[in-house]
């Protein structure tokens, strides 16, 4: 039901206009029976994981996308970059922003490694080469970029800043599969790039991610340690872990990529469709996307600014909630004040105000193949007639506050 006024909203009601709920990242599943005939396929082979054909075929396919030399499949992007670090042999302290999901900073703490939190460019929610310059010390061996919503970091400012300080430069590309940066797609900039494929991605393999490169020597280091550091039977090269993709997951992949076209054209969608319903409230912008560019478009980021819109962001995403709506504050509230980040380095705290200021305004709407252009109407209407009758909605969830008090 698209809500009329006020009083029809759920937070009054207690009657959400979603029977089931709306999700940022609801799984996009593509052609199913292609999918029934690849696992019957892999099922007959008996042939389930260990670098089956799948696995083959969707590294393929991934490379020549990325226009890389190699890639390497994983059964996650947090251990792809877990075996980054250990290949690229990071240690001391690396850089990363703290404006990201916190597993990339966990991966550090994982292998040892010292997380040096850097603020971000406010224009870009991507990490500012400026800030990371600064922290730049003796025991510095790396720098994470991260392409925020798939847009991709300064990559020549942080290609300068890497050269000069002889430390080494990888992206965290989880959001960014698809996309381009100055024409070129993204995958084939630093060391290396991990994307994930993890099942609330617009492209997914169940769970899993994969490491792009141009590095031949690198690429056979990761082969070698996701797989026990085996060569050959009986036989291992170096330390490794069990990093592998299985067949299943490749052949979800693979049906996925084959539908990849028609998931960035709903989210695309999507995207202009709330805009278009949205962008004109006071107080609402949405995170723009590069029209010279190729996007995959699947996050729908919008800044709440309080004085203007009349709600907080917090205020909107619980009246959203209500409706069964499961927005999400992206990335809430930073990773340097999460936990064990929090106690460990007390330091950071107030130290990055562009990153404690975006905590407090974004705000990621559904998207996806189950939110259909009815959906977008109904969930701009609750945001409208939320911001439209604003005092009213603080106070039912001011009373709220206290009742659960």
């Amino acid at each position: 039901m698209i809500p009329q006024n006020f009083t029809e909203l759920a937070v009054f009601t207690g009657r959400p206009a979603f029977a089931e709920p709306k999700h940022v990242g609801r799984p996009n599943i593509g052609d199913r029976a292609r999918l029934r005939e690849r696992l019957d396929d892999l099922l007959d082979r008996r042939w389930l994981t260990n670098d089956g054909p799948y696995v083959q075929e969707l590294e393929r396919r991934i490379a020549a996308w990325t226009a890389t030399q190699h890639c390497v499949a994983v059964t996650s992007a947090t251990v792809g970059l877990l075996l980054l670090c250990r290949a690229l042999g990071l240690s001391g302290e690396v850089i990363v922003p703290s404006f990201t999901f916190v597993g990339t900073a966990g991966v550090l703490e994982w292998a040892g490694i010292t997380p040096v939190f850097c603020d971000i460019d406010p224009r870009t929610h991507n990490i500012d080469p400026y800030a990371a310059e600064r922290l730049i010390g003796p025991r510095t061996s790396g720098i994470v970029g991260v392409h925020v919503w798939g847009r991709a970091c300064d990559i020549e400012a942080l290609q300068s800043l890497a050269a000069a300080a002889k430390i080494r430069l990888l992206f965290d590309a989880a959001h960014a599969f698809g996309c381009t940066a100055g024409g070129r797609p993204i995958g084939q900039f630093g060391a290396a790039e991990v994307f994930s494929f993890h099942a609330t991605k617009y492209v997914n393999s169940f769970e899993g991610g994969a490491i792009t490169t141009n590095d031949s020597d690198l690429a056979e280091s990761l082969r070698l340690m996701r797989n026990f550091g085996f060569s050959d039977y009986d036989h291992t090269e170096e330390l490794g872990l069990n990093g592998k993709m299985s067949e299943p997951a490749a052949a979800m992949g693979l049906t996925s990529l084959d539908a990849e076209p028609h998931f960035r054209a709903i989210n695309e969608r999507n995207y202009h469709a709330f805009g278009q319903a949205l962008s004109d409230l006071p107080g609402i912008t949405f995170t723009q996307y590069d029209p010279g560019e190729r996007n995959n478009y699947q996050y729908v980021v919008m800044e709440v600014d309080e004085p203007l819109a009349g709600l907080t962001r917090d205020e909107l995403h619980a009246v959203l909630w209500a409706e069964q709506v499961r927005a999400r504050r992206y990335f809430h509230p930073g990773c340097h004040m999460l936990e064990p980040f929090k106690t460990r380095y007390p330091q950071y705290a107030g130290a990055l105000p562009a990153t404690e200021r975006l905590t407090g305004r974004v705000i990621c709407l559904p998207n996806g193949e189950s939110v259909s252009r009815d959906d977008v109407e109904v969930i701009a209407s609750i945001i409208r007639t939320a911001l439209r009758d604003a005092e009213a909605v603080r106070g039912v969830l001011s009373q709220r506050e206290v009742l659960r008090a």
